[in-house]
């Protein structure tokens, strides 16, 4: 199943067992597994704002994390993807990393709709019932409200880069081929392939020549899940069509080398990543 999504590297790694609350219709998360881990990077709200969020999204609202520096901007933009987990604090802080580097940073909780990620333990479950259920369609518009939320609260809709982690990764790569007002891109471990279905009709590999902005791809030599020649071959593809893109393969690295809060962390590699992403969206504009 992990493999028929791209996600097989996942199964490698256990996770942490966390609880944190959210507001609207994910009320936290818990993530039980057989090892137990603290997050590295803790960061804190000193200069920034940082909040729960409720984005609407037609006659809807999902709920999100957002956080920006302090005063009115407009500041740049980032949209921050989750891993299948939901916006627990990870991703979070994660979120807040990016407003202490002077952006608005909004990560949206894009399964909300299908399942309470709280209450799911194991990594079948939440592929069968929430992620494999999830249309892409349905997730594009919601990336969009979310942009169209930050810009309405102190963040640019011009000045915008996209990001996110495992599965957040191929939606970094799916955005990156639908939103034209993007600058830049950076998908961390993302799977390029896997299978389709009529909601997921494409991988991130059969979109790859339609990116709209130049993407960064930061992949593990060690991931389980996901082949470096996959990801280069879809680099050349983008390539072959007029694309900006550039791969990175940290040789010893396993999947999710960036999350702090699983054995999988690799603090220099996850380092080396960020000073790349924050290079790549002030070359491209993204700032």
């Amino acid at each position: 199943m992990n493999d028929l999504y791209g996600l097989s590297g996942l199964a490698t790694y256990p996770l942490a067992r966390r609880g944190m609350m959210m507001s609207g219709l994910i009320s936290g998360l818990t993530l039980a597994t057989t090892r137990v881990e603290a997050q590295v990077i803790k960061t804190d709200t000193t200069g920034i704002e940082a909040m729960e969020v409720k984005i609407p999204v037609g006659d809807t609202e999902l709920p999100g994390y957002f956080a920006k520096p302090l005063g009115a901007g407009p500041f740049p933009t980032v949209i921050v993807n989750e891993e299948i987990f939901g916006v627990h604090e990870y991703i979070k802080d994660t979120c807040r990393r990016f407003a202490k580097a002077g952006y608005a940073a909004i990560a949206p909780e894009v399964y909300a709709r299908l399942g309470d990620l709280s209450k799911m333990t194991d990594v079948q479950q939440i592929i069968s019932q929430v992620i494999s259920k999830a249309p892409d369609a349905t997730l594009m518009k919601d990336l969009d409200a979310s942009v169209a939320y930050a810009a309405a609260h102190g963040g640019s809709a011009t000045r915008l880069g996209v990001t996110g982690f495992c599965r957040g990764g191929r939606t970094t790569w799916l955005y990156a081929a639908h939103n034209p007002n993007l600058k830049a891109a950076v998908a961390w471990y993302g799977p390029v392939g896997g299978g389709v279905s009529e909601i997921q009709p494409k991988t991130a590999a059969d979109v790859a020549a339609d990116l709209k902005c130049p993407l960064l791809g930061l992949y593990g030599g060690k991931d389980g899940g996901i082949k470096v020649e996959d990801v280069q071959a879809a680099a050349a593809k983008a390539k072959a069509a007029g694309k900006t893109v550039e791969i990175v393969i940290y040789p010893e690295a396993p999947h999710g080398f960036h999350a702090d809060y699983r054995p999988s962390y690799r603090a220099d590699d996850a380092a080396d990543g960020v000073k790349r992403l924050l290079a790549w969206f002030k070359q491209y504009g993204a700032v």
